[in-house]
């Protein structure tokens, strides 16, 4: 299974608000950090917004910040939102379509069952917040300024 480009820059987008917080970050800045257009950015931060991951605060000095705390925020969450489709083989889609002769009694269905539950439960056990851990690090590739972030730990 591969994720979507959708999938990995919205992960990014939350991670980069995640290490800025508690700033404002802008999708300028976002952008430029991971070398995607505004354009294709703003696509991605509307489901975010709706599903509560992200806020927007509107003004000229506006931008978004995380919806809620780093540490509630699952790969699980946004991936469910970016994905369009977790079919692992054509029987995943459902409808009565399928032209494989053993789709009544198929052991390779339940294996990719299993597999796929597997895998939302280990992106179910990471959050935004373990990917930002490194914070510092983090703000040094991103571009932000680690003065900021020493006047934010000295408080």
């Amino acid at each position: 299974m591969r994720l979507t480009r959708q999938s990995s820059y919205a992960i990014r987008t939350l991670v980069y608000c995640a290490v800025n917080s508690p700033d404002l970050s802008h999708v300028a800045d976002i952008a430029r950090a991971h070398a995607i257009s505004e354009l294709f950015l703003f696509k991605l931060i509307r489901p975010l917004v709706e599903a509560g991951l992200l806020e927007t605060v509107r003004g000229r000095k506006g931008g978004i910040r995380l919806g809620r705390p780093a540490a509630e925020i699952t790969l699980l969450d946004t991936v469910k939102l970016t994905e369009e489709n977790f079919a692992m083989a054509e029987c995943f889609e459902g409808g009565g379509d399928v032209l494989c002769p053993l789709a009544d009694n198929c052991d390779l269905s339940g294996a990719l069952h299993e597999a796929l539950a597997a895998f939302f439960e280990v992106l179910d056990g990471y959050t935004i917040a373990d990917l930002a851990h490194k914070r510092t690090s983090l703000r040094r590739r991103l571009g932000l300024g680690l003065e900021e972030l020493s006047a934010v730990t000295a408080h």
